[in-house]
């Protein structure tokens, strides 16, 4: 439950119709089994302390007061139980009967929630026993007692904030305006469905839809346990499909026709960071409501929900490669876009050999295609200096070639040498200015080819160099139109290996790939025995690390010790724990500290949900301390999970 992890399950146990006493003890083997498992939140079918299928015998007196005493038993042992627990009965109160589902706690009965929503069509006839539940929230008669009745009951754990549960049966999901909207407006972040949904062709895919869509609506996580093994098939068969949902992500959900635990993690600390961040998502609307506290201090929740390493890059094959397709045509639709409204006569971009200005190039033809001119409108400039090696320079030549620019190359080390007599620095003293320089020399060039050739200057440098201000002021950082601003180094590797995947040029397809195996660097110190000398994974840290920690830190706003456990868990064998906290560290401290250069950065297109823009998705100050999230990053210990 730290970090706001919350073990959950949705469960079908078996079941007898109308056997009361034999549903309690199904039902409470699943509860034990769930807190054993680690589970805090259980949710059973709908009128399963009975079975939904009873039919008229709802109206015997006999099975209902085998209903009060199955929750009695229940009741009391939940009290050894760490485990909220959410089972359906029948009940009846005010001359009424309801279909309910009751909250168990500690020994406790929480609250009672009626269905709102009772079917009465094809195979349903509810309305033939039951009523729907009334407005308000009233207290009713229980044991020695009284126990909240209502819709709009609420049920929220006091150490754990975002811990708070709506309850809503079935067809109130089916609705147009389910409860769970409302309770979701009113602050629950888990939504439980108690259901017994008859299974028919195709109705699996259509309920799937209608939870994982209702989590993405709302913003919130939703758990549906579904009737299964042991209710009448008299004209219905159920299958006991449990869901577990996190908006709009399916977390879990059980085979057709098994009974027992579907159990998943749902975080609610990244639902609460979601509903912050959307301001088109209303504020609390809980006029009405009664919130029921229970007491649950949080425990460590070991991370049983998979982490990917790779948070910006799809896993499936398939589905990676269209994700490089669409982000290419992104790219590509808006440097058209700014070439045609800026009559540029050319397309003028610096040709490192390196990754991102092969992006770039890679993007720029395509922009050329789009608006139907001639790739010889791209003028791509090969900058050689100091740190050049023959086979950076060659993949350059190689790759402008092949593409069909226009190639151009000017050799920069007699005018930053010039430019090191003019300051008085000594070449010999390889520092930020004898590197700087170099980047500086570079836009020079390239702002002033774009002057002679009426063109624009195609930006190359990346969001994970953003992140990282890895990027020269006014050098590399400079350009008038950025197309890989938003895309993130990890992701940039795939999409230049989809190119060369798919691309029918062979002498193209193998520069690409010479490209991708050629190690990232910005080459500004000599070269050793002709090799690269400067790798930037070695200065800064493992690029795969700091888009991890950038995913997490602005996508969601996850604290350090969070991203931290995050990372263990989906770095397991790859990283150990000392190498994952010295460069969280360093990306904080990285972050900070070069804001003032994201707050002035030229135009780009954004591609996905993170973006360091100026003007779109980051707003920061560029002297804002970095002091508590250094503080917390620094204060973490290896094993400390």
């Amino acid at each position: 439950m730290l970090d706001g992890w919350i073990q959950v399950a949705a469960a079908t146990p078996r079941l007898r119709v109308a056997d009361c006493a034999y549903n309690a003890s199904e039902t409470l083997a699943l509860m034990r089994q769930a807190d054993e498992a680690g589970v805090r939140l259980a949710v059973f079918p709908e009128l399963g302390l009975t079975g939904y299928t009873c039919g008229d015998l709802f109206l015997q007196e006999s099975l209902l007061e085998g209903a009060r005493q199955a929750l009695e038993t229940l009741r009391e042992e939940s009290r050894s139980l760490n485990l909220l627990t959410l089972v359906g009965l029948p009940l009846e109160w005010g001359g009424k009967l309801y279909n309910c589902a009751a909250a168990l706690y500690r020994g406790e009965i929480l609250g009672f929630v009626p269905k709102s929503h009772l079917p009465n069509y094809g195979e349903f006839y509810e309305l033939r026993h039951f009523h729907p539940a009334p407005a308000g929230v009233a207290d009713i008669p229980w044991g020695t007692g009284t126990v909240p009745f209502g819709r709009d009951l609420l049920f929220a754990c006091r150490e754990v904030p975002g811990f708070v549960v709506g309850v809503e049966i079935c067809e109130d999901l089916w609705v147009p305006e389910p409860p769970s909207t409302r309770h979701a407006l009113a602050g629950a972040l888990i939504l439980a469905n108690l259901s017994a949904s008859d299974e028919t062709i195709g109705k699996d895919a259509y309920r799937r839809t209608l939870v994982t869509g209702q989590s993405a609506r709302l913003c919130a996580a939703y758990i549906y346990a579904d009737a299964g093994e042991g209710e009448s098939t008299t004209d219905m068969v159920f299958a006991g499909h449990d869901l577990i949902a996190e908006n709009g992500i399916l977390l879990a959900e059980s085979r057709p026709f098994t009974t027992g635990l579907t159990v998943g993690q749902v975080d609610v600390s990244r639902l609460q960071a979601e509903r912050r961040r959307m301001n088109a998502y209303p504020p609390r609307r809980d006029a009405g409501y009664r919130q029921i506290p229970f007491s649950m201090p949080p425990t460590e929740t070991p991370l049983t929900r998979p982490v990917d390493p790779a948070p910006f890059i799809p896993a499936d094959a398939g589905q990676r490669a269209q994700r490089c397709e669409a982000i290419l045509s992104m790219q590509a639709a808006g440097l058209a876009k700014r070439l045609e409204h800026s009559h540029a006569k050319t397309a003028v971009l610096g040709i490192s050999g390196g990754l991102d200005s092969c992006l770039a190039l890679l993007v720029t033809a395509r922009a050329m295609d789009r608006l139907g001119r001639s790739r010889k409108d791209i003028l791509a400039v090969t900058m050689p200096c100091f740190g050049t090696t023959v086979r950076t320079r060659g993949n350059a030549e190689i790759l402008s070639q092949a593409v069909g620019a226009t190639l151009r190359t000017v050799d920069i080390a007699r005018a930053v040498e010039l430019h090191f007599d003019d300051i008085g620095h000594d070449p010999q003293n390889r520092d930020v200015t004898y590197e700087n320089s170099q980047a500086r020399e570079r836009t020079q060039i390239l702002m002033d080819l774009a002057n002679e050739t009426n063109g624009l200057v195609v930006g190359t440098g990346d969001l994970s160099e953003l992140a990282l201000g890895w990027a020269t002021y006014n050098g590399d950082h400079m350009s008038m139109y950025g197309v890989n601003a938003s895309v993130p180094k990890t992701l940039i590797r795939h999409i230049v290996r989809y190119a060369a995947d798919t691309v029918e040029d062979a002498s193209l397809r193998e520069v690409l790939l010479d490209i991708l195996d050629t190690p990232v660097s910005p080459e500004l110190l000599p070269a050793q025995d002709g090799e690269i000398a400067q790798r930037t994974e070695d200065i800064v840290g493992p690029y795969q690390l700091h888009d991890f920690f950038l995913y997490y830190c602005i996508r969601w706003g996850f604290a350090p010790r969070k991203i931290y456990r995050l990372a263990q868990a989906a770095f397991t064998g790859v990283y150990d724990d000392s190498t994952i906290l010295h460069w969280l560290r360093t990306f904080y401290r990285r972050f900070f500290a070069q804001q003032f250069k994201r707050s002035c950065l030229p135009d780009g297109p954004k591609i996905g949900s993170v973006s360091l823009s100026p003007r779109g998705d980051w707003r920061m100050p560029s002297d804002a301390a970095a002091s508590l999230w250094l503080a917390e990053a620094e204060a973490l210990q290896p094993r400390n999970l």
